[in-house]
């Protein structure tokens, strides 16, 4: 797997950008800075063929519908119990003024079924659900090539925040627990902001959530 981690505006969230040997390529949770990913993706002559959502945070979903018309792909996520956060983005955009102007929109599909199972291009992504930090928050788990995207559940030393409108304290710690922390100690956590993780180091040293 070819991976580029692209911080993206003032929130610095990891949109990664990732392709296979035949250049079929993704792109998850494009937050914004929507013209700086388009050259990117164009310089490395991919072939996008999707945009995947973890969850309905404008930070995370800024860019996605510029990308869609850009590229003509669609956008896959999150679960539809996020869709008020989808429906809100006008408003969550007018909180942060100038730094973004983001309308409405809803994904051409959620992704509510658990386990459900994404091919794009040499990649097979397990979908589940990860509730706690918003009610319809996916994962997009790689387990051949040992890899998660997971958005805002699970950091280094930490976890999502949970005070936000839908947020739920017990439900991201039993989300951890119970479907990320299974993966195996091996895998690897690409989190929304922050460096990545792996499974086995936040099991011995996560505050929050560790299995000593």
């Amino acid at each position: 797997m070819n991976i580029d981690i692209i911080p993206v505006t003032a929130f610095q969230q990891n949109c990664s950008l990732i392709w296979d040997e035949n250049k079929n390529a993704a792109i998850i949770d494009p937050g914004g800075e929507a013209d700086k990913l388009i050259k990117r993706i164009e310089a490395l002559e991919l072939n996008l063929q999707a945009i995947l959502l973890t969850h309905g945070h404008l930070d995370h979903v800024g860019a996605a519908e510029k990308l869609k018309q850009h590229f003509n792909v669609p956008i896959l996520g999150s679960n539809s119990k996020d869709d008020y956060w989808f429906k809100s983005l006008p408003q969550q955009s007018e909180k942060f003024g100038l730094l973004f102007d983001v309308a409405a929109f809803e994904p051409d599909r959620w992704l509510d079924q658990e386990g459900e199972v994404l091919t794009i291009g040499d990649f097979t992504f397990e979908v589940l659900h990860l509730p706690g930090h918003t009610p319809g928050h996916i994962g997009f788990i790689e387990h051949q090539k040992r890899i998660a995207f997971t958005g805002d559940v699970l950091f280094k030393s930490g976890i999502g925040r949970t005070d936000f409108p839908g947020g739920n304290y017990e439900d991201i710690i039993t989300s951890i627990r119970e479907k990320l922390y299974p993966l195996g100690d091996d895998m690897i956590i690409v989190a929304g902001h922050g460096p990545y993780t792996m499974i086995g180091e936040e099991k011995q040293t996560n505050p929050y959530v560790n299995m000593k």
